[in-house]
């Protein structure tokens, strides 16, 4: 059997998900295909979303229209903002959220989402005409044809899970891995690699001596991820902290002889910012502890996932070390940790829509492209799934319409910074996003996402009307609070003996109130019980008050250094303005080093801003290339 579809998506995981829903809300008749419906958007790790900087990416997806947010608000256990003593770039939302309930909210959001069909089944080969991808074969023999295709297929592709030396095909446990896809793929010239990635114990919490741990409970305060006025109404649960010893440790190291990371089983490389606890133990010899975390998989099981003890070695050495903790000499698990190895596609392939260089109309996103983690994954797919409707659009209309792609800068969004690290430098171990990552973080606080990208996402029919108006009100209000600040002058004689109950130095003259809100001891809300008057413009939103005066705080306290910073953005997207590719035949210009040509040549570049992120290009090579170009 045949079926046609504009865009089809191979993967149902977070970043199959994004993509599909992107495409599909954008007008796009959209197939998802996955190998089992009733594991749609699986939490295969961690059952949170969110961290430092991935909040932020969660952020993002929502203000472009995406449904991490949303769902992660919806089936929340536990919300957390993390960095809070740092400044607001810093800040980064987190939760924990019922890996089951999380599942079917995302399957209610895609029954809910109009264009598009869900397929169960396996891809099993891409379909390549004249290098232009034009669907997939599946395992059952049915023909998915469709102008553009998305591979999101996570760890499945030649997966080989590792218990010790035990090693057993999957792409998750108890799920099958997908064979000749990937060589479906590479016959074609897509170069593919290996990495390895893994996951900790899940432990039944009857078993569990919590008085032996330290508890850590969630904010107060409802925050939310989605801007949209959603609220979960899950029981909101502890997560707990305890520490391994040296006992632990010994029991660990006997084991090491039969880990596979350690006799060469394994050979790919694991993530760097997430290491195996063998790693820890062979990286950081000297230490006498590390902290794991156990958290709740949801409200009503008694599974509970042990963050920080991911782990391949053999099932006996890792119940038997846990078990020389006091708050698990009891213990029972569910399943022991594993290891899992997986092929990805070098992402230098791929332009910045994430397109394939290679094979016209073919996108990938997520851990295909090299990634770790389910924000990642959701970002990736958001921006796929956005392009790949814009060119199945363009292939729609009269011949010879272009396709103008769908591009987010390094100022723009931490989702531009995440695409263009891969399309720029490629992958040498599974990338994981961090606020460092990114030279304009001022810019990209998890405060103002909708700021920055809802106007853009409503301009290209992704955003619905309902969440542009939502920004439209936020905006208003908060440029209320901003006006109201900057006019409203303060008498001292009203005001200084609050103030110096507060320890900051009372005022010699008027001033406007602007003027104390940049007082790091000032905020607006202990400044709104002195002033009536500025309660009474708090008061005016009807929806998420503390989240719209958080957001004109910010705006006020740090716009300096916002500004400033917006100044360096500017000079940058001068380089970006200027289009190199195909002015250079690399290879030809001799006052360019050899690695300069060398990785030039390969990864193409679009503009001179994004060559001179290319690891090895020197600034005099891109000197070179400005006087060639008589600038």
């Amino acid at each position: 059997m045949k079926f046609s579809y504009d865009v089809l998506v191979i993967g149902g995981g977070h970043a199959g998900c994004e993509a599909a829903c992107a495409s599909a809300n954008m007008g796009a008749k959209t197939c998802l295909v996955t190998l089992d419906m009733n594991k749609i958007a699986q939490m295969s790790c961690n059952p949170a979303i969110g961290g430092i900087a991935k909040g932020q990416i969660v952020r993002e997806i929502d203000a472009l229209g995406g449904q991490m947010g949303l769902v992660t608000d919806a089936t929340a256990i536990q919300f957390r903002m993390l960095n809070v003593g740092k400044g607001p770039a810093m800040w980064s939302p987190r939760a924990q959220c019922d890996r089951g309930k999380f599942i079917w909210e995302w399957r209610r959001m895609l029954d809910l989402t109009p264009n598009l069909d869900i397929w169960q089944d396996q891809a099993d080969e891409l379909l390549v005409e004249n290098h232009e991808a034009i669907g997939v074969r599946t395992i059952w023999g049915a023909e998915l044809l469709a102008k553009c295709v998305i591979v999101t297929a996570g760890t499945f592709l030649n997966g080989l899970m590792h218990i010790g030396r035990k090693m057993v095909p999957g792409g998750r446990i108890a799920e099958p891995a997908v064979p000749h896809f990937t060589e479906s793929i590479t016959r074609h010239g897509v170069i593919s690699a290996r990495m390895k990635t893994g996951t900790p114990v899940r432990i039944d919490k009857r078993s569990v001596d919590f008085s032996e741990m330290e508890i850590q409970p969630g904010e107060t305060r409802p925050y939310q991820f989605s801007y949209m006025n959603k609220t979960g109404a899950l029981k909101q649960l502890p997560c707990w902290t305890v520490n391994t010893n040296a006992e632990v440790h010994e029991v660990l190291k006997s084991g090491l002889a039969d880990s596979p990371l350690y006799n060469g089983q394994i050979q790919s490389i694991g993530p760097r910012y997430c290491p195996s606890i063998e790693t820890k133990l062979m990286t950081f010899p000297d230490r006498e502890k590390h902290p794991l975390f156990l958290e709740p998989e949801g409200e009503d099981t008694n599974e509970m996932y042990l963050n920080g003890f991911s782990s391949s070695l053999p099932m006996d050495i890792q119940i038997a070390a846990l078990k020389k903790m006091p708050a698990f000499k009891n213990l029972k698990v569910y399943r022991p940790g594993y290891a899992i190895e997986y092929d990805f596609f070098d992402p230098t392939q791929l332009s910045h829509s994430l397109e394939s260089k290679i094979i016209k109309n073919l996108f990938m996103a997520g851990q295909v492209n090299g990634t770790t983690g389910y924000e990642e994954a959701g970002g990736q797919g958001t921006i796929a799934g956005i392009n790949a409707a814009l060119k199945a659009g363009a292939a729609a209309n009269d011949e010879g319409t272009t396709f103008s792609p769908f591009v987010l800068h390094r100022d723009e969004a931490y989702i531009g910074v995440l695409i263009d690290d891969l399309v720029t430098k490629g992958v040498d171990e599974p990338y994981r996003m961090f606020t460092s990552r990114a030279e304009y973080r001022i810019l990209l606080r998890q405060d103002d996402a909708d700021a920055r990208l809802t106007e853009k996402a409503y301009n290209l029919g992704i955003v619905k009307r309902e969440r542009y108006d939502w920004w439209m009100d936020k905006k208003k209000h908060i440029e209320e609070i901003e006006s109201f600040c900057q006019n409203f002058a303060i008498k001292p004689k009203l005001i200084n003996s609050a103030l110096e109950a507060l320890g900051t130095t009372p005022l010699q003259y008027g001033c406007k109130l602007i003027d104390l809100v940049n007082r790091p001891q000032l905020n607006l809300k202990n400044l709104s019980e002195m002033i009536p008057q500025l309660q009474e413009v708090l008061d005016r939103p009807t929806n998420r008050k503390e989240e719209i005066a958080e957001a004109a705080e910010i705006r006020m306290k740090y716009k300096g250094y916002i500004e400033r910073e917006r100044i360096v953005a500017e000079k940058m997207h001068r380089l970006e303005n200027i289009k190199i590719k195909g002015h250079f035949n690399y290879e030809e210009i001799q006052s360019l080093s050899t690695e300069a040509r060398q990785k030039l040549t390969r990864i193409q570049p679009e503009t001179l801003a994004q060559a001179s992120r290319i690891p090895g290009v020197s600034p005099s090579d891109i000197n070179v290339m400005l006087v060639l170009m008589g600038r």
